[in-house]
């Protein structure tokens, strides 16, 4: 995605150091190695990537329109860390949308696409035996390069777009709420998303994504939560 998709209009030399700043900042918030809430004071971010505060501006800008950074008055830009509710209209607009994206697919898909898909569910197998928190974050990540292969074959690039937001915003989500995997191993879930649009059964494959996102959500504790005082916190047993 280039900044020439988003709403305002960069200075000259600024794209391509700005969306490769963003693309690193983006990794780092979706695989948590940058915990929601963490400040990403410009300064700082231009001293790490030897740039200006405009550079540093314009890839916070297009991280804030994906929803994965907030922007607050007079304090500066944070990690989002979207709430319950906000999670759950996440996984609503994608039952809105990837409906249409696998109906859109099932017409334009080639044997190249299903190779492309083989290849994805074989990088979910193997990260399923192994173990650890990288492991599992890369697990949410090739779950979520499912759906954007989808989106890609559907050939909507505006959908796509929109995707790529949903899908960022998902796997933030899952880190922050997941219980116990099963949101990213939807494994046999996408095989089965797979066999019915090779069988060209659009009806098929838009049921069963659907359940594949309730799947995912039903996996979520988006409980509200009810903190201790300081004292009662560190007298806790």
């Amino acid at each position: 995605m280039n900044l020439a998709d988003y709403p305002f209009a960069p200075p000259d030399g600024v794209e391509d150091r700005a969306a490769a700043i963003r693309e690193q900042l983006r990794d780092a918030i979706i695989d948590r190695r940058l915990a929601p809430g963490t400040k990403l004071g410009e300064a700082e971010v231009g001293a790490l990537f030897e740039v200006s505060r405009t550079v540093v501006r314009s890839a916070l800008q297009m991280l804030s329109f994906e929803g994965l950074v907030r922007s607050e008055r007079n304090r500066g830009a944070f990690v989002a860390n979207p709430s319950p509710d906000e999670a759950r209209q996440v996984f609503d607009a994608r039952r809105l949308i990837e409906p249409a994206l696998a109906e859109a697919a099932v017409g334009r898909l080639r044997p190249a696409d299903i190779a492309s898909f083989r290849a994805l569910l074989e990088e979910e197998t193997r990260l399923m035996g192994e173990r650890g928190a990288s492991i599992r974050r890369a697990e949410i990540r090739a779950s979520g390069d499912f759906h954007l292969a989808l989106a890609r074959v559907a050939g909507n690039t505006v959908l796509e777009r929109f995707m790529e937001e949903l899908v960022a915003r998902s796997s933030l989500v899952i880190a922050l709420y997941g219980r116990t995997g099963a949101s990213s191993c939807g494994h046999a879930d996408h095989g089965s998303i797979l066999s019915a649009l090779e069988r060209r059964d659009a009806a098929l494959a838009a049921e069963l994504l659907v359940h594949h996102i309730d799947h995912i959500e039903s996996d979520l504790d988006l409980r509200p939560a009810h903190g201790l005082d300081l004292r009662a916190a560190l007298t806790h047993s």
